[in-house]
């Protein structure tokens, strides 16, 4: 068996998934760009599903970890803590920029590897999120608001890029693989912390790296 099969595997279903969907793309397809055997991908994963459910727990188990890394910085300041926590998540994003256009549309979708995500990942990205939010307002940081809108606001700017790729690159002329994109789309993230969220007295620390 080759060495590295199981990554060239996962990285030629995540571009196929990306431009043909799953349901268009068939384990030939995946085997074929892989330069892998079928038999191999059996092997991994046992099936196209199979494959599917890798994916999507290996992206979330470290989009969640882009999380967890900010945490430390809750005790000095919440909105440090957050401001790390939104950097860390584009930057991630930007860095596996096939995986999160994917992630991005099928999200979008109801079924069942989907209620799964939602009831698990998503519900810690949320615990972590209003723990954030609330203890920023306790302190005086944030201005008093709803978290559960609050993070609606959130996660659309977090997804926009990813869930509309052709009207970000073919209408604004802005590519989110480009690092370029991630700083200058923090800025703007920043920016409407400081108007939305953040008390008037309170700005953006920076956060350590």
């Amino acid at each position: 068996m080759r060495k590295n099969s199981k990554k060239a595997i996962v990285t030629a279903a995540i571009a196929l998934f990306n431009t043909k969907g799953y349901a268009g793309t068939s384990i030939r397809d995946i085997a074929a760009k892989a330069n892998a055997n079928p038999s191999t991908i059996s092997y991994y994963f046992d099936n196209k599903l199979g494959l599917l459910e890798y994916c999507f727990t290996d992206y979330f188990e470290r989009y969640i970890k882009q999380i967890e890394e900010s945490l430390p910085l809750l005790d000095s300041g919440a909105a440090a803590c957050l401001k790390k926590a939104l950097e860390n998540i584009l930057y991630f994003q930007c860095s596996n920029i096939q995986m999160s256009r994917f992630i991005a549309r099928e999200m979008s979708l109801d079924s069942q590897i989907v209620r799964e995500i939602m009831s698990t990942y998503f519900q810690k990205e949320k615990y972590y999120f209003q723990e954030m939010l609330e203890t920023g307002m306790k302190r005086g940081e944030f201005r008093k608001h709803s978290p559960d809108y609050a993070l609606i606001q959130l996660k659309g700017l977090l997804t926009m890029p990813f869930l509309n790729p052709h009207y970000i690159t073919e209408v604004l002329h802005v590519f989110p693989h480009e690092r370029y994109f991630a700083e200058k789309y923090l800025e703007q993230i920043e920016l409407w912390l400081e108007g939305t969220i953040l008390s008037t007295t309170v700005g953006i620390p920076s956060a350590v790296s």
